[in-house]
């Protein structure tokens, strides 16, 4: 946990940064949502991913440290790979298929027992602006093998970084945390994620309403 207190405060410049430099400001609503799901609980945050601007948004406000799920290829790349080594978070070797979720399972539930919470983006890769790509059931899985809840989170950052681009749009993001969803009785991952992918898509729709116009 000591690389992630040393790391934040580099993410809150890089946030500030971006207001400064780009004239972005983000609007955050719903976070003791968050807090009184992780009283007693282990989370998972299941978020909308439109930009880059949330993975750095994220650890940057969150009062406990987090730990993404990530592709284990990225651990090789130079510098940027080899820091997200040491942040001890989950990494997924997508190939091993069976053994990859025991594996993070396993990393995950002793993770969330440190005090961290896992994050997670459903959509395994950042949407448009407006569009809902394929939910993966990932989140859902890891959350039945752990107990876990899941935090689902609609991040309608596109409007002001849009996605693949280092262009700023002045402007107001919004993020807004949801309740905490808990699977049911003998519900299964793909029917838990379907309620995680019901809540997300209905607030974008709320929270970014102009972009969903058509």
């Amino acid at each position: 946990m000591t690389y992630f207190w040393i790391g934040r405060p580099w993410l809150q410049f890089s946030i500030a940064t971006i207001r400064w430099v780009g004239g972005v400001d983000c609007r955050l609503t719903g976070y003791q949502n968050l807090l009184d799901a992780a009283a007693g609980n282990r989370v998972i945050i299941c978020s909308k991913h439109q930009s880059t601007f949330e993975t750095f948004f994220f650890p940057s406000v969150m009062t406990n440290p987090i730990a993404y799920v990530y592709k284990k290829e990225l651990n090789l790349v130079p510098f940027f790979g080899w820091a997200i080594g040491r942040l001890h978070m989950v990494p997924i070797d997508r190939s091993a298929k069976g053994d990859a979720w025991q594996r993070v399972a396993r990393i995950g539930a002793r993770l969330m027992d440190q005090g961290k919470w896992i994050i997670m983006f459903p959509e395994a890769t950042r949407a448009p602006r407006g569009e809902q790509l394929l939910y993966k059931s990932g989140a859902a899985r890891l959350a039945l093998e752990t107990g876990a809840v899941i935090v689902p989170v609609a991040a309608a950052t596109g409007r002001c970084w849009p996605r693949a681009s280092w262009t700023f749009v002045p402007g107001t993001v919004d993020v807004s945390v949801g309740p905490a969803l808990r699977a049911m009785k003998d519900e299964s991952a793909v029917e838990f994620m379907g309620r995680v992918e019901a809540w997300i898509e209905a607030e974008m729709r709320l929270i970014d309403a102009e972009a969903y116009a058509s």
